[in-house]
């Protein structure tokens, strides 16, 4: 079954002047001439995104949106009329965003956090900056340490709120927290507990000892890339550490002393060394 708003395999059933014809479960989805790769024969499969013109016909496309059906993301609003704002997208097609979507009215040039999903009534795909509504529906099963994807939502007084999978809301602690993070940045995450009240707390590393083996990788990789040697120790600056290695000055003496007792490196007076 095809989905719209999202990436789809399909197969090439025709080729015309204009295009080829994708096998859309019994439909035929034009993928206009623009979008259609070189060699492309009937028969071969392709990874496209599917959505409606001005004209609500289906069509592909092999671009790629900035999101998908289900998915949150900051865009700009490339325009602003009499039916909503729309949104630059990373398609042909901008993304409307209809007032009765908005939280106040959005204004050409700004970026705004958005929802991508499909009208129930007339099926088209469009935005909604009301993103409550989409989250915390369902109860949060997380295991503690468990890898999840992030986007930075807000900045508050005690941290980051960042939205988990697409489905619920977690909070970054300022404290724990070693970069400044941009509203709408992608990130790496791992759960550190599902309260009571089933608020998420989320960490940027891994949690534990896993942290540590975590980070130890991340620094042998850096000294086979640098020739065995860094001039980098458990004294130096913590802003310098992150930069290079993305924890905390604590993780990263832990980790080095970790590989330390492993006899993988040797900590010198100037910076590191591998064995």
């Amino acid at each position: 079954m095809v989905e719209i708003g999202k990436i789809n395999r399909l197969k090439i059933k025709k080729q015309v002047d204009f295009g080829v014809y994708l096998d859309g479960d019994g439909q035929e989805i034009l993928l206009p001439k623009r979008y259609v790769p070189e060699g492309a024969q009937p028969g071969d499969e392709l990874s496209v995104f599917l959505y409606h013109d001005n004209e609500g016909r289906l069509i592909a496309t092999t671009d790629k949106p900035y999101a998908q059906v289900g998915e949150f993301q900051y865009m700009e609003v490339k325009s602003v009329n009499q039916v909503g704002a729309f949104l630059e997208w990373g398609i042909m097609k901008d993304l409307l965003v209809p007032y009765k979507e908005q939280n106040g009215r959005m204004r050409e040039g700004g970026w705004y956090l958005v929802y991508v999903r499909l009208d129930e009534k007339s099926g088209r795909i469009m935005a909604s900056a009301r993103i409550n509504k989409f989250l915390n529906n369902v109860p949060p099963e997380y295991d503690q340490n468990e890898s999840v994807d992030l986007i930075v939502a807000d900045e508050t007084d005690i941290g980051y709120k960042v939205i988990i999978n697409n489905r619920h809301w977690g909070m970054v602690y300022r404290n724990e927290v070693f970069q400044r993070l941009e509203k709408g940045e992608h990130l790496r995450g791992y759960v550190k507990e599902v309260r009571d009240d089933d608020k998420i707390d989320v960490s940027l590393t891994p949690l534990g000892y896993q942290k540590v083996e975590g980070i130890s990788a991340i620094i042998l990789d850096s000294l086979k890339a640098q020739g065995g040697f860094l001039a980098v120790h458990d004294k130096s600056n913590p802003d310098l550490i992150y930069s290079l290695f993305r924890c905390s000055k604590k993780s990263f003496k832990q980790a080095i002393g970790s590989l330390y007792k492993q006899q993988l490196i040797t900590i010198e007076r100037d910076g590191i060394r591998l064995v």
